[in-house]
């Protein structure tokens, strides 16, 4: 799967209201970025790189094992698997969208 099939599952997922209520950035690496604002009405998900409440830093692998249900957002964190910088409340609200 590639940054734009991500973005299009992130999409379907994430829908008109995702209830973050705020920008949460998946920083991929070299593979790029996929951005979720939950500020604007309709929610958005793009690849611009931009400032976020909130930015989880994971490998393109283990984004797909989260948007297929294969990797739990809390036990990933828990393994190393993501890493999170900003507002951790933001985080916590990672199942919801992919979940």
């Amino acid at each position: 799967m590639d940054l734009q099939a991500i973005t299009e599952a992130l999409r379907g997922k994430v829908g008109a209201e995702s209830g973050l209520n705020a920008v949460l950035k998946f920083d991929l690496g070299a593979d790029g970025v996929a951005v979720i604002d939950g500020k604007s009405i309709p929610n958005s998900v793009s690849n611009e790189d931009r400032e976020a409440d909130c930015t989880v830093a994971i490998t393109r692998e283990n984004l797909i094992a989260l948007l297929s249900g294969e990797l739990n957002p809390m036990n990933a964190f828990m393994m190393g698997k993501i890493k999170v910088s900003g507002d951790m409340g933001v985080a916590m609200k990672l199942q919801r969208v992919v979940g």
